[in-house]
């Protein structure tokens, strides 16, 4: 009698347990191999669903299929539970081997978890999440679908033996590194597997819903890095037949220095090239070379705001002429529910196929975001977790690593070292200002000999093509007395960037600006905008500042960080020394004048009560400015010279030691605690032992899903939403409306990215309540309607034309 795991719609054809399970322990197998634990991912896969061999599943298939308006109850069958109590009760009960011990933990905690989150090993409320599963719940026919999975998918035997060979894996695993604590590698190798068995459960799944064969065909990207090098290296020629200035020099040494240590093994390094200096080209020519030589899958640059991706992707498409193989990846747009989804299993309906979509980053370049790099490790919901196993043997180049929140220094630290310490990945910390990551508590392991750009002092003086004129430390400005100091500016010459912190103040200085100056074009820009929007507004600005007319661009930070935008002046308000050097290059970019002025103010109208770390980084900015106006020679002689630089990271990193670990007030813990804290600093576990009198039997005591429940990169959580930005905004949405096919869903999301903003929890609210958003997908997606963006904003909170329809 066979027992069915999943049933295609189509055509009504059944996909076997045993299928299924063969199926996903192949791929988690592949997926494991880079780390050496394929057989503890392909156990992961082989015992997933082994909960389907029931009778009782069987029954709720055919009922589900019978009645799609009316499906089975909620949780009235668990599959899940099963392949996680088969290794507790083998391997957990009686006399325990360590690494059995462990091995069943890890694994077992994934397969109970795969259509949620990871289990708390133990919890806040001192309860055991993972025991309250795999060794407490009763559990339907659950030794018939033991009986059975010996029978249909793998006999008792071999079953032990494949075991015993994850378990010398584990052993191997764990015996690395001794540097690194046996919660910190458990916790790392948990995720690892979970995001491997989670890719493998929802790869197999769409292959059999779309009647694919390539499932086992994973693709690898030698051939095609072979090809970009030699496109990229045609590329950096011409510039050196055309162009002969003693900037083009500099930055084609940099780049040749960059592709000689590409032929060194895998670490983490730095490259410390002066903004202007060719840091996308020269990091992308280590990553290819680099790729070529130790055979990685992947080039994966992280950034820390959409625009660079925009811009620095489209670069990196024109010059290695493909579109199809890179990849951006803004945001998630599809909402993850925080609810366990087993009982829709088998039933694709509109929620399961997006769900499938293919959203797991196995593309040769890809382009994202900080706040994306870290939702793979700490974020609740599977599917950021699910592109974590596409993150070894690659290339991550992190641009602008600075921006690195301040709370998640040491998880990003942790991150990292495991990424080249276990995933066999390369990384690069790629800025002008290099953050002192190894000067907090959990250090980065940087390589020795990290940086790759000889003699930097030289090179900084070689690349200074503005002055800092100091004009905050004397009065403040705001915007009014602001716009007279733009047009004074303006005088003298033909375009002037202003930098402010909070949107809100420079929404008021462009709409001031517009009243105040005319004849001249004057642009606003923010986060407020989709992808698009911000492109087609900068590829104006390049064109009036291309053509030498006169223009004004009034911005939030985002413009600083990478790019590509040559203004005559800058003012920037005082901000961190890293914001203010990222400033300064937008300020005369490329030499094509003398020195020119970056102004650095201080604005009193910017309300930073919520911006800790641009608040903390505007009083330190401004101690080195009054230091150096009452002695020129010290720190350096100037504001952002490397002592400078050392200077302000170790004092900024100091004020807020407490809070690199991600501090979490609410539970008096730190989410480093939570993931990988020792016995000994486990409060959870020491009070169990206090109030229970008793040891609590598991080798792994961490609280899992309770620090990704609390994890935020940023202090208020963000939603992604589709915005109907022109004609291609609009055609999406109503493209996803009608789509039905997962390869359709796939597609479409990728295009969505560029048509997407981050909304506040509070904004969300205001526009629910008044009508500005619209629930597509049975409510898995949200979309803006018209009449809440703008062609001038993006965002418009206020706009007339929707603000008066009032839902109740």
């Amino acid at each position: 009698m066979a027992y069915i795991a999943h049933i295609r719609k189509s055509d009504l054809e059944h996909q076997s347990v045993e299928e299924h399970l063969l199926g996903v322990k192949i791929l988690a197998e592949m997926y494991g191999e880079p780390l050496g634990v394929k057989h503890i991912t392909g156990l992961a896969g082989m015992l997933h669903d082994m909960g389907k061999y029931t009778d009782k599943f069987k029954n709720y298939l055919y009922e589900a299929l019978e009645n799609p308006e009316s499906p089975p109850k909620r949780g009235s069958v668990d599959h899940s539970t099963a392949g996680g109590r088969l290794l507790y009760k083998l391997f957990h009960t009686g006399r325990i081997d360590r690494y059995k011990g462990i091995l069943a933990e890890i694994v077992g905690n994934t397969i109970i978890s795969h259509h949620s989150y990871l289990k708390d090993f133990l919890s806040p409320e001192l309860e055991s999440n993972y025991l309250n599963r795999v060794r407490d719940k009763e559990i339907e026919e659950y030794e018939e679908s033991v009986q059975r999975f010996f029978e249909y998918t793998i006999g008792e035997d071999d079953f032990r033996l494949y075991v015993n060979q994850a378990e010398l894996e584990l052993s191997e695993f764990m015996g690395r590194n001794s540097s690194i604590t046996l919660e910190n590698k458990c916790m790392f190798l948990t995720k690892f597997v979970f995001s491997a068995l989670i890719d493998a459960d929802r790869t197999n799944t769409r292959c059999f819903e779309e009647k694919s064969l390539d499932e086992y065909k994973r693709p690898h990207f030698e051939g095609l890095f072979d090809t970009y090098y030699s496109r990229l290296m045609k590329e950096i020629d011409s510039f050196a037949s055309y162009s002969s200035s003693p900037i083009n020099r500099l930055r084609n040494q940099m780049s040749e220095q960059c592709d000689r240590f590409a032929e060194k093994p895998s670490g983490i390094y730095t490259l410390s090239i002066p903004t202007g200096g060719g840091k996308t080209l020269a990091s992308l020519r280590y990553a290819l070379k680099h790729a070529r030589t130790y055979n990685k899958r992947h080039i994966i640059y992280v950034l820390p705001y959409t625009t660079i991706i925009e811009q620095n992707a489209a670069e990196v498409r024109r010059i290695l002429q493909d579109d199809a193989n890179i990849l951006e990846h803004h945001s998630n747009v599809v909402e993850e529910s925080d609810e366990d989804d087993e009982h829709m299993e088998g039933m694709l309906s509109v929620r399961e196929k997006l769900k499938l979509a293919k959203d797991n980053w196995d593309s040769p370049i890809i382009f994202t975001t900080m706040v994306q790099f870290l939702n793979v490790f700490y974020d609740k919901g599977s599917r950021n977790i699910r592109r974590l196993h596409n993150l070894s043997e690659s290339v991550i180049i992190f641009d602008e690593v600075q921006k690195v929140p301040v709370s998640c220094v040491s998880l990003f630290n942790t991150a990292l070292n495991f990424l080249n310490l276990y995933a066999h990945s390369s990384i690069v910390l790629c800025t002008a200002t290099q953050p002192a990551l190894d000067f907090v508590e959990h250090k980065l392991s940087i390589s020795p000999d990290a940086e790759m750009i000889k003699d930097i002092q030289q090179v900084i003086t070689a690349f200074k093509r503005v002055e800092i004129q100091d004009c905050a430390t004397d009065h403040f400005f705001n915007n009014e007395s602001l716009v007279e100091f733009i047009t004074d500016r303006m005088g003298e010459t033909k375009s002037v960037l202003v930098i402010l912190n909070t949107k809100s103040v420079v929404k008021n200085l462009y709409q001031q600006l517009l009243t105040g100056i005319s004849e001249i074009p004057i642009y606003h820009l923010s986060t407020s905008m989709c992808a698009a929007h911000r492109k087609k507004k900068l590829d104006e600005v390049r064109e009036l500042l291309k053509n030498g007319d006169k223009v004004i661009c009034v911005s939030t930070p985002l413009i600083e960080a990478g790019v590509d935008v040559s203004f005559e002046c800058v003012i920037r308000s005082l901000a961190g020394l890293d914001s203010i050097a990222q400033a300064a290059g937008r300020c005369n970019r490329h030499g094509e004048h003398v020195l020119r002025q970056v102004y650095v103010i201080d604005h009193e109208e910017e309300n930073l009560r919520h911006l800790k770390e641009i608040q903390k980084g505007k009083q330190i900015s401004k101690k080195i400015l009054i230091d150096l106006k009452r002695d020129s020679l010290c720190h350096g002689g100037h504001l952002l010279s490397v002592q400078a630089m050392e200077k302000y990271f170790q004092e900024f990193y100091t004020d807020f030691k407490s809070a690199l670990d991600y501090s979490i007030p609410k539970l008096g813990q730190s989410m480093t605690n939570l993931l990988f804290g020792g016995l000994a600093n486990n409060k959870y576990y020491q009070e169990y032992a206090t109030n229970k009198k008793v040891r609590l039997p598991l080798f792994i005591v961490n609280s899992y899903q309770t620090a990704a429940e609390h994890f935020n990169v940023i202090d208020d959580r963000n939603t992604s939403v589709i915005v109907p930005y022109g004609e291609e905004g609009k055609d999406i949405i109503a493209e996803l409306n009608g789509a039905e096919r997962i390869d359709d869903f796939s597609k479409l999301l990728r295009r969505a990215q560029q048509f997407t903003i981050n909304l506040f929890d509070h904004e969300l609210r205001t526009l629910d309540k008044n009508g500005g958003l619209e629930r597509i997908l049975d409510g898995q997606m949200m979309v803006l309607r018209d009449g809440a963006y703008s062609e001038e904003f993006g965002l418009d909170m206020e706009n007339d034309s929707w603000s008066g329809l009032e839902l109740y």
